[in-house]
Formats: structure tokens, C-alpha cells, sequence
């Protein structure tokens, strides 16, 4: 068991991150991306990574 206070940062598909706890199975359609530790350490690792929200299919549009 992990720290039930440890977060992974998950992207889907169109390439859309969140975070989801660490000792839960992943939703459909979503994947780790890499990043695991506390709350908000996932959430400020999100905020440098993301930098466009648009879903990869309306950025594909350009």
C-alpha cells in the first residue's frame, strides 16, 4: 500500500492531465503520466506541462 495521501498525474487520450490517488486503479481512458507525489506537487507539475488545455483534436485543427 502507498501513502493514501500520494497522487499520480494521468493524461488521456487528448492529452488532458488530472490527478487521481495513487492506490486507486485508473478510470478508462486515462494513463500515468509519470509524475507521483504529493497533491500538490502534481498539481504545480501540471500547471509547467500543460500549457495549451485545448483537447489535441482542436489544437490538431490549426
Amino acid at each position: 500500500m502507498t501513502n493514501p495521501d500520494e497522487y499520480v498525474v494521468v493524461l488521456n487520450d487528448e492529452e488532458q492531465y488530472s490527478i487521481w490517488p495513487a492506490d486507486d486503479a485508473l478510470p478508462a481512458g486515462w494513463r500515468a503520466e509519470g509524475m507521483r507525489g504529493p497533491k500538490q506537487e502534481c498539481l504545480e507539475h501540471i500547471d509547467a506541462v500543460w500549457t495549451d488545455m485545448r483537447p489535441a483534436s482542436l489544437r490538431g485543427r490549426q
